[in-house]
């Protein structure tokens, strides 16, 4: 009487079925994954936009005014009393901080994607509170007045 032997193992067919299902995961997946990073790194600089803007108020309290804040005591570019690029404790570095305006009574901060890798649009911050996310990098217009877009 002859022995049987079952054969044990996948088919070929069974494998490119696996992978096609993992590829199609995958590209679902991947651009979740970029979103969130990008949203990461967006909410990262707008704390520091904020700590920022608590460094300006500590400059106020000293000088009586948020002019001269920033390099070379001016009033615009980057800013001499707080770093100048975000986030504040990694070493890549996604975002650029500067001081768009200063005087006496008011100031503007703003914080500038470096490349991709940060996302889309600037985020600004001023003396009033008022906070801004030129979401679809044309500009700051009526339809950028908040960062919980």
């Amino acid at each position: 009487m002859e022995e049987q032997h079952k054969e044990s193992g996948f088919t070929l067919i069974e494998l490119l079925i696996v992978v096609a299902i993992v590829g199609i995961i995958a590209a679902i997946a991947y651009p979740s994954y970029q979103e969130y990073v990008e949203r990461t790194r967006r909410v990262d600089a707008q704390g520091v936009l904020m700590e920022m803007s608590a460094a300006m108020e500590r400059y106020y309290a000293t000088n009586n005014s948020y002019g001269g804040a920033a390099a070379a005591a001016a009033d615009t570019g980057a800013p001499a009393i707080f770093p100048d690029e975000a986030p504040l404790e990694s070493d890549q570095k996604y975002y650029d901080l500067t001081i768009e305006s200063a005087d006496a009574t008011s100031y503007t901060l703003r914080a500038t994607p470096k490349g991709v890798q940060a996302g889309n649009g600037n985020l600004e911050l001023d003396s009033t509170g008022v906070r801004r996310w030129d979401v679809n990098d044309d500009g700051f217009d009526s339809g950028d007045n908040t960062w919980d877009q």
